[in-house]
């Protein structure tokens, strides 16, 4: 398969979020194609563990660092960019991907969601901000991947303040693409990373994987295709949904604007019959 340009043996990945999860599959995978990897996690003890496991599956010659930072300090992501910067001078993907939930709804857990947005959202522009300009300065091929969620666009009731940090990460990053295209001889790219239902220590209810849900290898294999591919948006389908679905789902949340319906009409008693309605003809 053919892989985006930044993706080479002998470059270097920073991935946050690392110790389990989409950030341990992505350095699993990176480790393997030949990458040196610098995962990053706040979970010392299971950044150490993750590290042996990738160190274990690294391509002959490709080196595994681990450094527990917590990405919402904008100190300690500045320390993990001049980490790898003074390992292996040379940074060619950098992968925002560390978050968290269990934050509440509009007006609840004040102290769910400062640490919520200081991780997902915080966490992003941290790494956004630290590593940018030095990406642009190598004068190589580079990637910015940032982890979103369709919660982010279609911002179902629920946890408001994951919505919001994930709906603030897409924003970020579609600014920073239009940033980096506008930035004369740049050869860095921004993604978007979208992860469809996926079995991870955070949407882990049983010990087995459900049947419609995907693993993180799952997913970054798809995201690398998509990556290849040059796609901005990587929105990932899963076992139970289809990008179809996906495509449904978003054309109806953003009518809620263009239509003058309630807001997460979705989920409005009054608008219930007609979004199944429309869902059908998918």
């Amino acid at each position: 398969m053919s892989q985006h340009p930044a993706i080479e043996a002998g470059r270097t990945a920073v991935i946050t979020g690392a110790a389990s999860g989409i950030g341990l599959a992505a350095a699993l995978r990176l480790a393997g194609l030949g990458l040196n990897v610098v995962m990053a996690d706040h979970e010392e003890g299971a950044l150490a563990e993750a590290g042996r496991a990738v160190s274990a599956a690294a391509r002959a010659g490709a080196r595994v660092e681990t450094a527990p930072t917590d990405v919402a300090d904008y100190d300690q992501v500045a320390r993990l960019r001049d980490l790898a910067l003074g390992r292996y001078g040379d940074v060619a993907v950098l992968m925002n991907n560390a978050g968290v939930g269990g934050g509440g709804h509009a007006f609840a857990n004040r102290d769910g969601w400062v640490r919520l947005l200081g991780t997902n959202l915080g966490g992003a522009i941290n790494g956004v901000q630290a590593f940018t300009q030095v990406m642009i300065d190598q004068n190589r091929p580079a990637a910015i991947v940032n982890t979103g969620s369709k919660q982010g666009i279609t911002t179902p009731p629920g946890d408001t303040a994951y919505n919001v940090s994930k709906a603030g990460v897409k924003v970020l990053t579609e600014g920073l693409q239009h940033t980096l295209r506008e930035t004369p001889g740049c050869q860095v790219s921004a993604h978007l990373l979208v992860p469809g239902f996926t079995f991870t220590g955070m949407t882990r209810r049983a010990a087995e994987k459900p049947p419609g849900a995907w693993t993180p290898a799952q997913v970054i294999d798809f995201a690398l295709e998509r990556l290849a591919a040059g796609d901005f948006y990587i929105i990932c389908p899963d076992n139970e949904v289809t990008r179809e679905i996906d495509n449904a789902r978003i054309a109806w949340a953003a009518q809620d604007i263009t239509e003058n319906r309630p807001p997460l009409s979705r989920w409005h008693p009054d608008w219930r019959d007609a979004f199944a309605a429309y869902m059908a003809r998918v």
